[in-house]
Parts: C-alpha cells; sequence; structure tokens
C-alpha cells in the first residue's frame, strides 16, 4: 500500500509538469484551432534560457527560474507575432499553422543541438536531501516541490480564465472570433497574450522539469505526452487539459512502477488512439462553442 501511494505521487508530480504544457496546447487550441507543436520546444528552450543564467551567468536560482519563464514566454510571443499571425491574416488553412509550428520545432531542436550540444546539462538541486520519510513513504523532494508550485500556478490560471476580464475575452474569442472583435475585443492582442501565457507556463515546467532530470535539446518531446494530455482531457479545455494531464501521469508511474517501463510510451500512445476512436471529443466531452 505504501508504494502505490508513493507512486501515486510520483504520478501527479509528474502529471503536474504535463498540466502545464498541456494547459498552454489547451488555450492556443481554443483560440486558433490548431495544434501547436513547437510548444514542447519553448519548454525545452526556457529550461535552457534558466540553465545560462544558473550556470554561465552566476545568478541566483530563483532570479534564473524568472528567465527562463521570461525567456520561453518571449519566445512564445515571437512565434506568434513573425510566424502565426502572417498565416492568419492572409486566411490561410490552419494546416499551414501546424506545418510552420513543425517547422519551428525542428528548427528550435536542431539550434539547440548545435548551440549546447548534445550533453545533458543539469539545474542545480535546491535541496540536499533526495526524499523525504513520510511515515515510511519515500517521497522525492523534487516531486514534492513540483508538484505544489504546479498546483498554486494551475490554480491561478483557471481563476484568470473564469474571473478576469482577459479570462471573459479569451472565451468570447474561443467562441466567436468574428463577433467578439464587433463587440470591441482586440482579437490580435488577446491571441499575442494568450501565447505569452502559454509559452510561460510551457518555461516553468520546462525548467521543472530540467530539475527533476536533465537539460537537452530533444526534451521538447514532452510536449507529445502534453498534447495526449490535451487530448484526453478534450481539446480547447484548460480544465480537461490538467485533469487529462494528472491521468496519464498516474497511467505512466503505476505502468512503469508494476508492469514495466518500457511500456509506458506504449500504454501512452494506445490511450490517444482509444480516446480518438472512442470518444474524439475527449472524456469531458468540450463542446466546441465552449473550449475555453
Amino acid at each position: 500500500m505504501k508504494i502505490l501511494f508513493q507512486q501515486i505521487i510520483i504520478g501527479i508530480s509528474i502529471g503536474s509538469v504535463y498540466a502545464l504544457i498541456a494547459s498552454g496546447y489547451a488555450l492556443v487550441y481554443s483560440l486558433l484551432d490548431f495544434s501547436n507543436w513547437a510548444h514542447g520546444e519553448v519548454c525545452m528552450l526556457g529550461a535552457y534560457c534558466c540553465f545560462m543564467a544558473t550556470r554561465i551567468e552566476k545568478l541566483p536560482f530563483a532570479v534564473s527560474v524568472v528567465i527562463g519563464v521570461g525567456g520561453a514566454a518571449l519566445i512564445s510571443l515571437l512565434n506568434e507575432r513573425l510566424a502565426y499571425r502572417n498565416i492568419r491574416r492572409h486566411g490561410s488553412p490552419n494546416m499551414f499553422l501546424m506545418i510552420a509550428a513543425m517547422g519551428l520545432s525542428t528548427t528550435y531542436q536542431n539550434l539547440a543541438n548545435v548551440i549546447w550540444g548534445s550533453k545533458f546539462k543539469q539545474l542545480p538541486k535546491l535541496f540536499k536531501t533526495t526524499s523525504l520519510n513520510l511515515g515510511g513513504v519515500f517521497i522525492g523532494t523534487s516531486d514534492l516541490l513540483c508538484l505544489s508550485i504546479a498546483i498554486v500556478v494551475l490554480v491561478i490560471l483557471l481563476l484568470i480564465i473564469n474571473k478576469t476580464r482577459f479570462g471573459l475575452h479569451v472565451r468570447a474569442v474561443a467562441c466567436n472570433g468574428r463577433t467578439a472583435s464587433l463587440l470591441g475585443v482586440k482579437i490580435d492582442r488577446v491571441i499575442a497574450m494568450v501565447f505569452l501565457l502559454a509559452g510561460a507556463l510551457a518555461g516553468l515546467a520546462g525548467v521543472m522539469y530540467g530539475m527533476k532530470y536533465n537539460v537537452y535539446p530533444t526534451m521538447g518531446n514532452v510536449g507529445i505526452k502534453a498534447f495526449i494530455a490535451s487530448v484526453i482531457g478534450g481539446l480547447g479545455s484548460v480544465p480537461g487539459a490538467i485533469i487529462g494531464a494528472m491521468l496519464l501521469g498516474l497511467i505512466e508511474t503505476v505502468v512503469s512502477g508494476y508492469i514495466s517501463s518500457g511500456l509506458r510510451d506504449l500504454i501512452s500512445f494506445s490511450l490517444l488512439i482509444a480516446i480518438l476512436l472512442i470518444r474524439p471529443s475527449g472524456l469531458f466531452g468540450v463542446d466546441v462553442q465552449e473550449k475555453a
């Protein structure tokens, strides 16, 4: 029973990292109806920004985290301003947005490999002890830290979406962009702010993932897991993305702990296929008019 509880905590911790990235996927999809495949690489670049600030500039880790989050947010905003916005203004199909995102993803991966090399980089460890003994259950300090930070950030995100004027504008654009524009909502500004917010969430996830594991050029592939989580919960739904991410993290951890770590990815992608076949709208059945 203790081992199961330990696996659950680890699974929720991993799921919380997925949830930060998946929330960004959901926000962008709710507005533009396309999957931003470069989002995982924004997560990776945020981790590298934090690493550079910590190891090269010798800045305090708290300042480095802010730089990592801010750097990822800025990169995400530039993606929207320099790549996606022109495609949207020309009235091109959403498929063009996805192709552009794939190009950015490949470019960023190769650029990171050229600049930093393929070797793994390590972010500083904040705690001397690697695990805490809670009544015979050993929980990693990094797991508890990631889980605590992610829960606070995700709660704030949901409050922003549901309780603020900006959140109201996001939901309005998600429901009907043309009508929202006629009512005075500045569509381009809302989309830019959503990309900025999504990038910040991805940057935080990248730093947390780098603290828990390592930083490397292909770590953006974790975005694929976040995309699976978003599909499970319902594309375009932030709450659905969060719940789907937690569920995916739990499934992966239990499979790794009780069956085989080699089957973890197989189970994840099998679950994705099953969801697409049985319930394409996701477990929580998001209506296309209520995506945010």
